[in-house]
């Protein structure tokens, strides 16, 4: 196949969505022109340059830099449309409003590009009553793309053809959308809200009534719908007010006014609740109350009753909170049969996804592999409404919600179909199994599609009962241990791979000690070594943690033992572990994704290079526990800045110091990759991967690159030149200042001046030579002095037991 090569997007449409869009574009490194109308006073594109200017502020941030805004070009309908001649895909993103899409479709068909593919955003239009007016050739390369909000952060992204969009369209589309800008592609059909609003809103419906029902207060459904579930932390209806109720009111009246002859078309009437809202302007997050209000520091709940917001923050009854621990099949059962309403009211929701999801998988879907990866991916559960089916016991539960259905305590008397208790499902206990997943059009399980961008992804996102491999045991383990596993990949046997088992994957000793094993293996035998951790592929969107840095905890009996005192073997051990993976004589390469925090962003700074997920948050952050970074990562900072002083022919070192003390004495943390490789956590020869599915294969791809390279480690040794103690003047300076102005405490202060001590080298003079070895043992130093303080234990045993920085 050809390649397709994106070298310039055009947005139609510089709304909330619109502009979000371009903005992911720019961040992965795609040039974008954003339109839109030319507006009435003041430059022709303020519209778009307003909406441009805007992404900076919004929360969470669009961009991973915020002043990469300017890389947008603003454009305008009116004396812009020969720019679209230069896109080679054309995204239409303007308001839901069929008719105004079609005129919009009217001025700008001419200007595209005879090559170019041509996508609307659409939450739940028709994708072919759109391409009306097409003639055959564009119809040809139209289609839906439809991203999920907000498109930075949400994975999934639906893609649908109508009966003239031509195969090979969806197919370049799809690697674009999954490589270039890191998506979970679900195809769905051209049927009202596709899959994930369909059945998302569908499942949020039922909640509604579920909710009203059993008269369970909406602060107790968020606390039943949520985390304890495995779905997002916001749950049903703070969800909806993040998302906008308007929004959601004009994605639940789509189906009203498209799905009215369905059997379930009771259920999709506007709760009343919502309607009273939306009349009232109170849409949500982006009005300040919707079904929440935050009065003050307190968050007020919506009673529906009174109409009034009262006193929020109740919490399920913990009989049900016991119930949902349970395994899936005894959990199904307790909260089947309990008398408790809130028990019931869970019950109650899940028979009314599974009925849906069964009586209209035929129509809305390839197979059932993608209902469960759209609502994954697009409404952030851990696992899809028919994994949880089948691992709660298919046969057995199709009983109970046939009998439910029968006897009228469903939300509909629409039967479930024959394939649910007879046939190849029936046999496979399930819609998922080793041949795929069920596609009642072709009465045949279904394989995941093979294009060729799935190759990259070693362990696409797995679904449960397909027996998809576990990359926490997969390959061939060369050792392991309670602390890591050494392995090496299915067809890789030049790259040997180590990830952790501890906890959030932080770094003790065992931790160091099996690093240090896996170095010294491949060495013996590799072409290199990946650091990898197999948490980044979680159940739901995927980008669990790199490393939380070191293990605390792991050093408290050292401590008790020994004071202060007692920890400097512990430190001593984690910077030669570092210095192992420095001067390796073959490439050790990080793969990071999530948070790299403290030691796991001081293991990733001292490695042959780096390859990390856009969404990788990066930084050295032992102020929050009243330390100063002691792996090396103080270390790492003042080599760099020599580096950046002699390329510049300057003896200032100081001057290219001081944003890099500035991140660690602050605790920042990069916000993206991109932020990261600027604060100097990554360096521009580092690979940036959108795609986390795919990080395991750029490292490996990397280490091979630098093995065929003839790869050599740094020369140990070497000296360098330090700001010394003229800069730690300087920099202390600018602290009592802070000090004095109450920016900071006196315990900010005394840690702050012990990483200026560090990064500076010392007590020399500026210019002096030193050794890494010398700031190491400047960085234990401190260390050790910070420990032995009171207010710095204040702050650990703070952090252990809350999770949360103590300010003293």
């Amino acid at each position: 196949m050809s390649n397709f090569i994106v070298k310039k997007v055009a947005v139609l449409g510089a709304g909330v969505m619109g502009a979000q869009i371009a903005a992911h574009l720019v961040n992965a490194r795609v040039p974008v022109v954003l339109f839109d109308l030319p507006a009435k006073e003041g430059p022709k594109n303020g519209i778009a340059l307003r909406a441009i200017d805007n992404l900076r502020k919004l929360s969470p941030a669009p961009l991973g830099v915020k002043d990469e805004a300017s890389l947008i070009r603003a454009a305008n309908y009116e004396d812009d449309l020969a720019l679209l001649k230069e896109c080679d895909l054309v995204i239409e993103a303007i308001a839901e409003r069929m008719d105004w899409k079609h005129d919009l479709y009217c001025k700008v068909a001419s200007h595209l590009a005879s090559h170019a593919i041509f996508a609307t955003n659409t939450s739940g239009l028709s994708i072919t009553a759109l391409s009306d007016g097409f003639d055959a050739e564009l119809k040809s390369r139209f289609c839906g793309v439809h991203f999920f909000n907000p498109p930075r952060y949400m994975h999934l992204v639906e893609l649908i053809p109508t009966a003239q969009t031509q195969p090979e369209i969806l197919d370049r589309l799809e690697g674009f959308l999954t490589t270039t800008l890191g998506k979970g592609v679900v195809r769905a059909k051209d049927t009202p809200n596709f899959i994930a609003n369909r059945v998302g809103i569908f499942s949020i419906l039922a909640v509604f009534a579920e909710a009203e029902k059993y008269g369970i207060p909406f602060d107790v459904v968020d606390d039943l719908t949520g985390s304890k579930l495995g779905r997002a932390k916001s749950a049903t209806f703070r969800t909806a007010d993040v998302v906008g109720l308007d929004t959601m009111a004009h994605v639940i009246k789509t189906m009203q006014d498209n799905l009215k002859d369905d059997p379930f078309a009771p259920v999709y009437q506007t709760p009343a609740v919502l309607k009273g809202l939306v009349d009232a302007g109170a849409l949500g997050q982006k009005t300040g109350a919707g079904f929440y209000r935050k009065e003050g520091k307190a968050i007020k709940v919506l009673d529906p009753k009174t109409g009034q917001y009262v006193d929020g923050g109740r919490k399920a009854d913990e009989i049900v909170a016991r119930m949902l621990k349970k395994e899936p099949a005894e959990r199904i059962r307790l909260l089947r049969e309990s008398g408790n309403p809130q028990a019931q009211f869970l019950w109650a929701v899940f028979r009314d996804v599974f009925h849906y999801i069964a009586v209209y998988l035929e129509q809305i879907a390839d197979s059932a592999a993608d209902i469960d990866l759209a609502i994954r991916w697009g409404f952030g559960w851990n696992t899809g409404p028919f994994e949880d089916w089948q691992a709660a016991g298919w046969k057995q539960v199709a009983e109970w919600v046939r009998e439910d259905v029968e006897a009228g305590r469903a939300l509909s008397t629409a039967p479930l179909p024959g394939w649910v208790f007879e046939g190849p499902v029936a046999d496979n206990q399930g819609v998922h199994g080793p041949r795929g997943s069920w596609s009642p059009a072709t009465q045949s399980f279904a394989e995941r599609s093979a294009l060729p961008v799935y190759r990259r992804q070693a362990f696409r996102a797995a679904l449960k009962g397909t027996g998809a491999i576990d990359p926490r045991n997969a390959g061939r383990t060369v050792e392991e241990n309670d602390a890591v596993r050494i392995w090496v990949n299915e067809g890789q046997d030049d790259v040997l791979v180590i990830s952790f088992k501890s906890k959030m994957n932080t770094i003790g000793p065992d931790v160091i000690e099996g690093l240090t094993r896996a170095i010294d293996l491949a060495e013996a035998g590799y072409k290199g070594l990946v650091v990898w951790q197999p948490t980044s592929l979680q159940l739901g969107a995927p980008g669990g943690p790199f490393s939380a840095g070191a293990n605390l905890e792991a050093a408290m009996p050292a401590f008790m033992m020994g004071g202060a005192k007692g920890i400097e073997p512990f430190v001593k051990t984690f910077q030669d572990g570092m210095m192992r993976v420095k001067y390796a004589a073959v490439p050790v390469v990080c793969a990071a994704s999530g948070i790299a925090l403290g030691g796991g962003c001081e293991l990733m700074l001292h490695s042959a290079k780096r390859v990390a997920a856009f969404e990788t948050y990066i930084g050295l952050v032992e102020v929050g526990v009243g330390l100063v970074p002691a792996g090396g990562g103080l270390k790492e900072a003042a080599l760099a800045a020599a580096r950046a002083a002699q390329a510049a022919g300057s003896n200032n070192i100081l001057q290219f110091l001081s944003d890099r003390f500035q991140s660690a004495a602050m605790a920042k943390v990069s916000g993206s990759a991109l932020e990261a490789r600027k604060m100097g956590y990554l360096q521009p020869s580092d690979a940036i991967v959108f795609n986390v599915h795919e990080l395991l294969h750029v490292a490996c791809s990397e280490v091979r690159a630098l093995a065929e390279a003839g790869y050599r480690p740094p020369v140990a040794g070497t000296l360098v030149p330090v700001a010394g103690r003229s800069g730690i003047a300087t920099i202390k300076a600018q602290l009592v200042n802070m000090r004095d102005g109450n920016f900071i405490s006196a315990h900010d202060f005394l840690i702050a001046t012990r990483i200026a001590e560090a990064v500076c080298g010392g007590d020399v003079e500026a210019g002096s030579l030193v050794s890494e070895e010398w700031l190491l043992a400047l960085e234990r130093r401190a260390f050790i002095e910070l420990l032995g303080t009171a207010k710095t234990q204040e702050r650990i045993m703070g952090m252990l037991q809350t999770g949360k920085p103590v300010r003293n």
